[in-house]
């Protein structure tokens, strides 16, 4: 588990000839290319409180007020956000979140385009990665708890600061739980 204090951090990624970006450390976590970006903002409260601190990669293909929250939510709630794409084409948001979930830079990953449905595909071209269109809460637990997703695709069209804030809840809450295992080994 990573440990980042009360507050959480927002790393983004900077463009280098020297390969990616490596997130791992302390509270900072600045290393490779990553530099901060801007704290935590004021948003609604989250009744998630027991979730473990995580690395989260995140991507979108447009900044809107709905990304914004998302980000400082998340920071608010103590996780270090690896900012992967902001903004960035659909194709490469969704495949820069999977490929921070993949080699380990990031535990789970939130991508975000118009439909979701773009960044989701993309995500799930990266092998490894399991990404989970949601646009409601059970979809979002289920598709942690049954199906072992690690990376969470939502569509700026339809999810709302509230909304985002409860699939973000449901997904960090619930972990696999195993029995699908035979089932998630057929997606390799």
């Amino acid at each position: 588990a990573l440990s980042t204090g009360t507050q959480g951090t927002v790393l983004r990624r900077q463009p280098s000839a020297q390969g990616p970006a490596i997130c791992s450390g302390a509270s900072h976590l600045l290393r490779g290319q990553l530099s901060p970006a801007r704290g935590p903002g004021q948003v609604g409260r989250s009744r998630l409180t027991s979730v473990k601190t995580m690395r989260v990669a995140f991507g979108t293909d447009e900044s809107t007020p709905v990304t914004d929250e998302l980000r400082d939510e998340l920071v608010r709630l103590g996780h270090a956000v690896l900012v992967v794409a902001d903004p960035l084409r659909w194709a490469e948001a969704g495949r820069a979140v999977g490929e921070a979930v993949a080699s380990g830079q990031a535990d789970v990953g939130i991508a975000c385009c118009y439909t979701g449905t773009g960044v989701s595909m993309a995500a799930n071209k990266v092998p490894g990665v399991r990404a989970a269109l949601c646009g409601d809460v059970e979809t979002a637990r289920g598709a942690r708890q049954w199906n072992d997703a690690n990376v969470l695709a939502l569509s700026l069209r339809l999810t709302t600061p509230e909304l985002g804030r409860e699939l973000m809840e449901a997904f960090f809450a619930n972990a696999p739980d195993g029995s699908e295992a035979d089932q998630i080994a057929l997606l390799a």
